[in-house]
Order: structure tokens, then sequence, then C-alpha cells
């Protein structure tokens, strides 16, 4: 039976894009826009430089193409299947979460797990269409690719809990539909999702090396490429589990402290 509700949880919102195939073309359309016009801007934007900031053009638009790829596995439209804790909080629904078989934060992990199996379906396959087309280049070595598999699953854990902290801080502030998407978009540009970090100056760098960010994005896709040698991998793969640990405890307090807090503003 416990098996049973796990796997329900985990199909919640793959259910509602599988189900409405405008939303699938959409977000296929979406995808593809999104590849072409970063591939684009960033072979224009080393046209005449070889290069910059330690990346060539090759480098560049791998990082770029596969920095869109990687935002596809947490994509998926829970706002439109009226499932975000924001909602939840403001119609009164969160309570519910309360009295199913399985407890909140296991059903919030499940759901989670589920959105990440089905984005990496997505972002597998597009990854193959731009290694076959040659828009981004395959890894150096099997070494690099193994390491750059395991610092993603890491990274991938460490979004998980940026965005679980994102969410229950719902509980305390009810209406921060403003305040979320400043944090969402903090996430992005930190994390090196818009452009690689090197890019930016110099106190920049240094601040997002003590926030977790970087480790969600930046460090996996910079092994890829090869901005971070082999050499240096350990170091980075321990800090990416570190903040698993630190991010764990600190969102399991969290969720101890919104269970006191359950109250609806609209139901």
């Amino acid at each position: 039976m416990a098996a049973v509700h796990a796997w329900r949880a985990a199909r919640v919102t793959p259910l509602g894009e599988l189900h409405t195939p405008p939303r699938m073309t959409a977000a296929l359309l979406r995808l593809t826009v999104q590849v072409v016009l970063v591939a684009s801007l960033w072979n224009g934007l080393y046209a005449q430089t070889g290069t910059t900031a330690g990346l060539d053009r090759d480098q560049a638009v791998t990082y770029a193409v596969l920095a869109v790829l990687a935002s596809r596995l947490r994509e998926l439209d829970q706002y439109a299947g009226r499932d975000t804790v924001l909602q939840h909080m403001h119609f009164g629904t969160i309570v519910y979460w309360y009295l199913r078989p399985l407890a909140p934060q296991r059903y919030y992990a499940l759901r989670a797990l589920g959105e990440q199996l089905y984005g990496l379906a997505w972002a597998l396959a597009g990854y193959a269409v731009c290694l076959a087309v040659g828009v981004v280049r395959p890894p150096e070595s099997a070494a690099v690719a193994g390491v750059f598999a395991l610092s993603m699953l890491l990274g991938q854990w460490v979004l998980y809990y940026v965005m679980l902290v994102i969410d229950q801080l719902c509980f305390w502030t009810l209406r921060n539909g403003a305040a979320m998407l400043i944090l969402i978009f903090a996430q992005n540009l930190l994390s090196g999702v818009y452009a690689p970090l090197w890019f930016f100056p110099d106190w920049f760098i240094t601040l997002s090396g003590f926030l977790p960010f970087q480790a969600t994005l930046s460090v996996p896709l910079s092994l890829y490429v090869g901005r971070i040698p082999l050499s240096e991998a350990g170091a980075q793969l321990a800090v990416q589990a570190a903040w698993v640990v630190v991010l764990a405890l600190f969102t399991r307090l969290l969720w101890r402290r919104a269970a006191r807090r359950v109250i609806s503003q609209g139901g």
C-alpha cells in the first residue's frame, strides 16, 4: 500500500502535462526555441574573440545549452494544477497534506522525484539531439562524464532542498508570490543558469561561494566543459555533499515548525 501511495504522489505533476497534449507541444517548442536562441547568442558573442573568461566558444555554447536542458529538470508547471505550496496555503487546502497516509515531507519529496525523473527524460532526449547535431560537445573522457553525472546528481539534490526552503517560507508569509519570484531569480542567477559565473565580478563570485546556489548547476557544468579540472573535482563534490547535509537538517527543522502553523487563509 505504501508503494502505491508513493507511486501516485510521484506522478502527480507529470500526469498534468502528459494528459494535456497542448502543454507538451508548448514545452517542446519552448525548449527548442531556448536552445536555438542561446546557442545563437553565444556563437555571436564569440564571433570576434577566441577565449574569454577562460572559455572558448565551444565550451561557452556547451555550457549555455546544457544549462537550458538542465532547467527542464524542475520546470513542470505546478501552478496550473494548483499544487504549489503557495496556493495550498492561500486556499487552505494545505491541511489535506497532513490528513493523507503520506507525511507532508514525504509527499513533497516523492512529487519532486517524479518531476525530476520526468524532466530528466526531456533533458536526455534534448542532449542526445544537441550532441548529434553538434550543438554541444561530448565530455573529454569517461572519467569526466562519470564525475559530471555524480556532480549533477548532487546538484539536483541541493536544488531540491533550495526549492523546498523557498516553499517552506509560505508557512510564515502566506502571500509571498513576489518574494518567491525574487528568490527563484536569485537561484538562477547565482547558480549560473543565465551565464557562467566567471563572467561576473570577483566580489560576486566570492559571495556566491558562500551560498549553495552554484553547487546546483555551475559546478557540474563547469566539470563537464573542463573549466574545473578533474584534480579539483573531489573538493567540489565534497562541498556539494556538505550542502546536501546542511540543507537536509535545516529543512527537517522547518518541517517540524511548519506543522505548528498550518492555518488557512481562504478555506
